[in-house]
């Protein structure tokens, strides 16, 4: 699997307040995208999370804004007045991610009488879980409507046990109970289906072509001992032991769902 990659020509605005402060951009392939930043707070790490949890969710189906490798030059944003992006800028200069900037988007509201179908719903749940991703939330969707479908995005926070690379297979098995808190889960009503597809779907072949796409610099961290190749066969393996215990945290959503009918 092979990630585009294209080049920043302008930094056009700050998505929202808060540590990584994603921005929206030009890129020389005229298209927009919004910026991660390899320099952000949260490090390399939240865009291996991105790329990583990203194409697993596309591979299931689930519509996630294509991801793209964006280098950043040092010129970008150097009349930039606000000294905070100044120095996000400066500090990420190289190779960074972005996805597609999808214009006139809004952000998935149930509040508004929004709803989702099951099949989606449910392969979201599963999906979140296995990844574990906290942040599919009612206080932070990361779900927009864009021409009346659902998109996935902003997965930097999955993964969350790869912070800490000691415990990270240990953890491999756990039923993620943040599940109960899913802004999809009043709609996921098919994820023993859901299940069977993803099990048939994310072959070791697949898994193993997305850690592949991961730039060896983003995985290395100083002092640790161990190689690019080595840690890609540790998310391999996590992934691997997740997909065949499963069943744990799909069994955890459906409790979950079912405290709330």
């Amino acid at each position: 699997m092979q990630l585009r990659t294209v080049r920043a020509t302008q930094y056009v605005t700050a998505l929202r307040e808060g540590g990584s402060l994603p921005a929206i951009v030009a890129a020389d392939d005229l298209g927009m995208y919004v910026l991660k930043f390899r320099g952000a707070g949260q490090g390399p790490l939240a865009l291996v999370a991105e790329l990583v949890a990203g194409e697993i969710g596309r591979e299931l189906g689930l519509n996630v804004p294509e991801l793209v490798f964006i280098e950043v030059d040092p010129a970008l944003g150097r009349n930039e007045p606000d000294e905070e992006i100044r120095d996000l800028l400066k500090a990420s200069v190289g190779l960074n991610l972005a996805l597609d900037y999808l214009p006139g988007s809004t952000m998935f509201d149930p509040a508004a009488g929004e709803v989702a179908d099951a099949q989606t719903a449910s392969m979201a749940v599963w999906f979140d879980a296995f990844v574990m991703n906290v942040d599919r939330t009612p206080r932070n969707a990361n779900l927009l409507c864009w021409h009346r479908e659902l998109y996935f995005i902003d997965h930097g926070a999955a993964l969350y046990v790869h912070h800490d690379w000691e415990t990270m297979l240990d953890r491999a098995e756990s039923p993620f109970r943040e599940s109960k808190n899913h802004i999809l889960l009043p709609w996921a009503t098919r994820m023993e289906e859901a299940e069977e597809r993803a099990r048939l779907i994310l072959t070791p072949d697949k898994l193993a072509a997305i850690l592949e796409a991961v730039p060896d610099k983003w995985l290395l961290r100083d002092h640790e001992g161990i190689s690019a190749a080595q840690k890609r066969e540790v998310y391999a393996n996590f992934f691997t032991r997740r997909l065949k215990a499963s069943s744990i945290f799909r069994e955890e959503a459906s409790r979950a769902r079912a405290q709330l009918v």
